[in-house]
């Protein structure tokens, strides 16, 4: 039986967020359904409601940080029970059946992962919607089990600002004695600061805002350099081993990337844009990369809640009610916030 959810969500690029019901279908045989407790923010919500990347589908509900408790499970489904703490991110499914997918990361599932809003199902071709929303049913191979050491609201931007910084550093092996620099401090620059330095890491953080420094050293930042000064940049060149860049709009690489050492890499994960200025000479007299990082898989996001529920890392947070969605989602396209937004649900009522 389909039910119905209210939610909030935009019917065009240039609508301001409203409210709507929507249809939630009723449970496969293995599939989860969830009553949200709390949905983050993601700066991806604002790119997609925008059309910004053109594969946007309306009307939307956003929303892949999604936290709450099972309801119900499927008649297959196994490891849930209703009354689990559990969250969903990006991904709701994918065919399961290729190598990526078998080997866990079925972000890069070759029929193309289905993402939980703004896409369609692998079955029935209706269009997903995310989690601004109260409820939602999922594929029980894409939730995930949220430890009880994590507080649900702080929980919520793991699913994706948790995983998008945690996955590059595990792959990049960063550990104690490293130097990282993290390029930006909003919702994913000051998760990847907590993360690197809870793995041992010496941390800095580059912003051309200096009003940033306060929030990135209680972040766990060691040091704080303002990127548009170019004396300070040249005084750091050659010093870090990995420079994370989360910003999240198109920008000069080429500063980012003299800051390496000899074989350190530049990942990017904030700009799915063209990236311009990037010197082949600085690359090449150093063995220094230019590399890109995307979400985890199931298995990977799995194990970062573990890791942060072990070493107490939260994001910081601002819990909102759905009233404030559209001022909040002014503040991030205006880059100023250091934090996270997480929707509280009851707020619906």
């Amino acid at each position: 039986m389909v039910s119905q959810a209210r939610a909030w969500g935009t019917r065009g690029p240039t609508e301001k967020l409203e409210p709507m019901t929507i249809e939630r279908r009723d449970l496969r045989p293995n599939d989860v359904a969830i009553d949200i407790a709390f949905c983050g923010i993601c700066h991806s919500d604002l790119h997609f409601a925008h059309d910004d990347w053109g594969m946007s589908k309306y009307p939307m509900v956003p929303g892949h940080e999604i936290v709450g408790i099972v309801t119900r499970v499927g008649s297959a489904v196994t490891g849930f029970a209703p009354g689990d703490r559990v969250g969903v991110g990006c991904l709701v499914d994918s065919c399961q059946a290729c190598d990526f997918c078998h080997s866990g990361h079925e972000q890069f599932c070759v029929e193309t992962p289905t993402f939980t809003y703004s896409a369609p199902d692998r079955q029935t071709g209706e269009i997903t919607q995310g989690g601004y929303s109260e409820a939602i049913v999922v594929r029980k191979e894409f939730v995930c089990r949220i430890p009880d050491e994590l507080d649900l609201a702080h929980a919520a931007p793991l699913l994706c600002a948790g995983i998008t910084t945690y996955s590059p550093l595990k792959r990049w092996g960063v550990k104690k004695g490293d130097n990282v620099a993290v390029a930006g401090l909003g919702g994913l620059g000051h998760m990847a600061v907590k993360l690197a330095k809870s793995m041992g890491a010496e941390v800095t953080v580059l912003t051309t805002s200096p009003d940033k420094a306060e929030a990135a050293v209680e972040n766990g930042a060691g040091e704080v350099i303002i990127s548009n000064d170019a004396e300070a940049m040249q005084a750091a060149a050659g010093r870090f081993d990995l420079v994370v860049d989360t910003i999240p709009i198109t920008h000069e690489i080429q500063p980012f990337i003299a800051l390496l050492r000899p074989n350190g890499t530049l990942v990017v994960l904030g700009a799915i844009a063209p990236l311009p200025g990037i010197d082949g000479f600085t690359l090449i007299f150093g063995n220094r990369a230019v590399a890109g990082s995307l979400i985890g898989g199931l298995p990977e996001t799995q194990e970062m809640l573990d890791f942060c529920a072990a070493h107490g890392v939260v994001p910081e947070i601002e819990l909102i009610g759905v009233e404030a969605l559209n001022r909040a989602w002014a503040m991030l396209e205006k880059g100023d916030v250091p934090h996270r937004f997480v929707i509280d649900m009851q707020s619906l009522n």
